[in-house]
């Protein structure tokens, strides 16, 4: 899943960080710190795209932003792992209730994949990105 760029202005009034994502075009957060403001960004950011998801609705593609205010913002592992899945079906072009037999699952489980809050198991994830013809592959980075 590519990060979104959040913009963190302080906010003069009230001191802390108002936080936006300009891609997402809607919904806003803040925090007192900064590392608060990042964490109301990343859960800003699974409910706005959690959303899109439930409504079946595709993600506008983040754009690549620059300046001091801007922080890119990701979701957990798990939680990346559902989008991209999510950005594939769409892709293939086939029907939930096609994806679920695929599977070999009901088709309510196929919206469980989908859903940010629910706490899927990771080889349901990948069997899922198998029905696609997709693998997942790991990529282990040091801390920033």
């Amino acid at each position: 899943m590519p990060d979104y760029q959040a913009m963190f202005e302080p906010d003069e009034k009230r001191s802390g960080y108002v936080v936006t994502f300009p891609d997402l075009g809607h919904g806003a957060t803040q925090g007192e710190t900064i590392e608060e403001a990042h964490e109301m960004a990343r859960d800003l950011l699974r409910a706005i795209l959690g959303e899109l998801m439930k409504r079946g609705e595709a993600f506008p593609m983040p754009k690549k932003r620059r300046g001091r205010n801007v922080h890119a913002v990701a979701l957990p592992a798990l939680q990346a792992a559902k989008v991209d899945l999510y950005f594939a079906f769409r892709q293939s072009n086939i029907r939930k209730a096609e994806f679920a037999r695929r599977m070999g699952i009901p088709k309510t489980s196929v919206e469980r994949l989908f859903d940010l809050d629910h706490a899927s198991r990771f080889d349901q994830i990948e069997d899922a990105f198998a029905a696609l013809g997709k693998k997942i592959e790991f990529r282990i980075l040091d801390a920033a």
